[in-house]
């Protein structure tokens, strides 16, 4: 199981009193936490309790309004646009839907993700270099579709466009992978291949990996450390060993009276 050997050294994501407000919604409310290098968290919360929203504000897709949000190093809330958009090459984005093209090849779509190494668009898997077509194929490999490469994304199964979309940001060689419900429109067997993967691949390359799930037993089976969002504030953030679902469930239900609400460290 996961452990840090110095947390101090290994902070990756930190976000200190971040509030985000959409209107006169409050989406996230003084959210404090710090995510570490090479670590699998899993946030966990009903819909509407801010799980996306937080994801985003990690790379400046939305603007927090008020604390502070940093990112490998760039206060991603006070950046220049330019150093915002440097910070992106090194963080992967994985979507519910997979966002692939699907009249390209496999091949093609992982090439995208090292579009950020090149100064022109390319168009044609043949017109990248021969070393990132090596490299996207190696990816490809990485998820176990190396045989898929000339095939349309559009052919493939759900789990396996899932798993192109994988290779794609590993394509990237990002440090931090943000992936928005992964698994949300896949079956049981498919959502654990793809959770399997993302775990595998959080500690065989030492990718920080923040995730936003439904499922709570995927949650407990893969995760390393599980964040629950209630209300856009963090009610429940402990590693995922010796936690039970019944730890976890409380999130899923209404709000308890302030009165009767339990500190975050133990059950909600």
């Amino acid at each position: 199981m996961f452990a840090h050997t110095d947390p101090a050294d290994t902070v990756v994501v930190s976000a200190r009193d971040v509030t985000k407000t959409f209107g006169s919604t409050t989406a996230l409310n003084n959210i404090n936490l710090d995510v570490h290098r090479s670590e699998m968290l899993v946030l966990l919360g009903s819909s509407g309790s801010g799980k996306s929203t937080l994801l985003r504000c990690i790379n400046g897709l939305h603007p927090i309004t008020s604390g502070t949000m940093t990112a490998l190093g760039t206060r991603v809330d006070t950046a220049p646009p330019r150093q915002v958009r440097e910070l992106r090459k090194n963080v992967g984005f994985i979507f519910q839907h997979f966002n692939l093209v699907g009249r390209l090849s496999c091949l093609e779509n992982v090439l995208v993700g090292g579009l950020g190494r090149l100064r022109i668009l390319r168009y044609g898997a043949l017109t990248y270099p021969k070393t990132m077509r090596t490299e996207a194929l190696t990816c490809l490999d990485r998820v176990g579709l190396a045989d898929f490469a000339e095939r349309r994304a559009d052919t493939l199964s759900g789990g396996q466009q899932q798993r192109v979309a994988i290779a794609r940001t590993l394509m990237q060689r990002p440090s931090i992978v943000l992936a928005d419900e992964p698994v949300a429109s896949l079956d049981p067997e498919n959502a654990a291949v793809v959770m399997d993967l993302l775990q595998r691949v959080c500690t065989e390359e030492e990718l920080t990996v923040v995730c936003t799930l439904h499922q709570v037993d995927l949650a407990l089976g893969w995760a390393h450390r599980l964040v629950g969002l209630r209300d856009g504030g963090v009610v429940l953030d402990r590693p995922a060993a010796g936690l039970q679902r019944d730890d976890v469930m409380p999130l899923y239900r209404p709000s308890a009276p302030e009165k009767d609400t339990v500190s975050a460290a133990g059950p909600v």
